[in-house]
């Protein structure tokens, strides 16, 4: 196959608002190093991590939820640390989702993998790295909102699936945190509180959760509701309904903010809070005395064992889980998809067609 020098791509020149994603139609087409892939992306999707790293939101300098400067940034008081892993490199190509075909492989993988469909993980360690440190496609290196990308040959995990490149391309960030959190959790027939629920991660999480066996009860708006019981969920509680006490084994945490103090309190003894986000504020206040009186467990969930995303793809071929796709964008009209996300109008995810 003959491959082009050059392709179409949005690039984040910089942390900031919307117009620090610039098209491209120059860009290089990558080149696949030794033990990579290169694969020809057919779509992508957006997530929480897109815009808190465009705006620069990971920054210690940054007390506020998520959405308070997701359009226009925080005018540089967070460009020293405001990735994952701190300070980031730019121009960079964003996209934590990616489902593609691989079309070359670099030395060392085998030829027999070109033509292959697969699924990127979106969080892995770096080749000979540190265990703990953290490479995140379209963070740390670039991702999948451009024409071709690489990635080490075993992260692009081959799919067998009669669903479509863009329903493929909305389950690898959301799906695999929200796996991530209840591997961690050790979730079993449990009850379940998952807050958040009708957002990319939220709602992979009541799947996921109701696929062990939990009892599930999602928070969300009234106008969500519906929706989120045809996912599973088995109870609703509105974003402003009181919380009771005791009632819950395990707290999947996606908000944060000032109501966190009752999350706590509606664990019961023993109970488990795994967090992974933080859209309403990341500062909470935490009595000690809930903490250690409860004997309460509090795990945070960022790095994946490699069996999250693995596990992931064989729930996906076996149609264990399904996925929730409200809008679908062109490349080029991701700053409107975005815009569209910001609005958190929509249920599910907001995917991304590449053409190429």
């Amino acid at each position: 196959m003959t491959l082009p020098d050059t392709m179409k791509a949005m690039v984040l020149t910089g942390h900031g608002g919307l117009d620090r994603l610039e098209w491209r139609e120059d860009m290089p087409v990558p080149h696949p190093a030794a033990g990579e892939v290169l694969i020809r992306v057919s779509a992508s999707a957006v997530n929480n991590t897109d815009v808190n790293t465009r705006t620069g939101w990971y920054s210690k300098a940054v007390r506020g939820d998520t959405n308070a400067a997701a359009a226009t940034g925080y005018d540089g008081a967070s460009d020293a640390d405001g990735a994952w892993s701190g300070a980031l490199s730019f121009p960079r190509i964003q996209g934590a989702d990616c489902c593609g075909e691989i079309v070359a492989v670099g030395e060392g993988v085998a030829s027999a993998r070109i033509g292959e469909r697969v699924l990127v993980r979106p969080m892995n360690r770096p080749a000979g790295g540190d265990e703990d440190a953290l490479v995140t496609f379209g963070s740390e290196r670039d991702g999948g909102f451009a024409e071709f990308t690489t990635i080490a040959s075993e992260h692009a995990l081959r799919i067998d699936s009669p669903l479509s490149n863009v329903e493929l391309a909305s389950f690898p960030c959301a799906f695999s945190t929200a796996e991530g959190m209840v591997q961690r959790a050790g979730l079993g027939a449990e009850r379940v509180l998952i807050t958040g629920a009708s957002g990319g991660v939220g709602s992979a999480a009541v799947q996921l959760a109701k696929r062990r066996g939990a009892h599930v009860t999602a928070m969300t708006s009234p106008a969500k509701a519906e929706d989120l019981r045809a996912l599973g969920a088995d109870a609703i509680l509105h974003r402003d309904d009181a919380l009771p006490e005791g009632a819950f084994d395990v707290v999947l945490d996606l908000v944060g903010g000032p109501r966190w103090p009752s999350l706590l309190e509606a664990l019961a003894v023993r109970g488990r809070y795994v967090t992974s986000g933080a859209i309403a504020g990341p500062i909470v206040e935490l009595d000690l005395r809930t903490l250690y009186l409860k004997d309460l467990t509090l795990i945070g969930s960022t790095r994946q064992d490699p069996r999250v995303f693995t596990d992931l793809v064989g729930y996906i071929e076996r149609a264990e889980i399904r996925p929730v796709l409200a809008e679908t964008y062109k490349l080029r009209d991701l700053r409107a998809a975005q815009e569209a996300f910001l609005s958190k109008s929509h249920m599910g995810k907001i995917g991304i067609e590449i053409a190429n």
